[in-house]
């Protein structure tokens, strides 16, 4: 059957790696390192997957300009303390291998900063898979369509051939900005429903689901 898409898009964090947790810990960690307000963990995981200084200017409003740059040093320290052990969720290795055999042309589209993203890809040995990437510190943050529209044409795809793949109503609101379909990872950091309310194609609830359709269906 011939391919829907020729362009798989991927965000990083909640929908390839597990790592919302530790996201939040770490933000949650650093607040309390500078004696800040310490947010819930419902708020600090609606930022995932935002570039990290406005998340936390959107988690701790009001505070000056080295307050925001003590604190991102301060999340980094705790997150890059233990982000070498975070997991890929089941199945990711496989599957971002067989997709790349399969002839789909992968990307990420991510919150996380150039240098977390290298880190990331490094320690997963997942890099050599993936034909683009875009980080929050090179593009405009998401929900903006920046990322998605350099992406397709670095490698000249159409937004018709092309889906996002994304765990927060971030991702899903840049595929819409953008004009592609999306997929939502419900198992991510942002609850279901609230990506179901963005009508993706699907909402999946384990990556091995998600995998499943994109086989089947993409």
């Amino acid at each position: 059957m011939p391919k829907r898409f020729d362009l798989l898009v991927f965000d990083w964090d909640g929908t390839l790696m597990d790592s919302a947790g530790t996201i939040v810990s770490s933000i949650q960690n650093a607040c309390r390192a500078l004696d800040l307000p310490v947010p819930s963990d419902a708020a600090s995981r609606h930022v995932i997957g935002l570039g990290l200084q406005e998340a936390l200017e959107m988690l701790v409003p009001g505070r000056n300009a080295e307050d925001y740059l003590l604190l991102v040093e301060r999340y980094r320290y705790y997150y890059l303390g233990q982000d070498m052990q975070i997991p890929l969720f089941e199945g990711v290795t496989q599957a971002i291998a067989d997709l790349y055999d399969a002839g789909f042309l992968l990307a990420v589209a991510t919150g996380k900063s150039r240098r977390g993203l290298d880190r990331a890809l490094e320690h997963s040995r997942l890099g050599a898979y993936f034909h683009s990437t875009r980080c929050a510190d090179e593009c405009f943050s998401k929900p903006h369509p920046c990322m998605i529209e350099q992406i397709m044409d670095e490698l000249g795809v159409s937004p018709a051939r092309t889906v996002m793949i994304g765990d927060t109503s971030h991702d899903l609101k840049m595929a819409i900005n953008a004009g592609v379909d999306a997929l939502g990872a419900g198992y991510g950091a942002h609850p279901k429903e609230h990506l179901e309310a963005l009508s993706p194609l699907i909402c999946a609830d384990s990556f091995v689901e998600l995998n499943e359709w994109i086989k089947t269906n993409a």
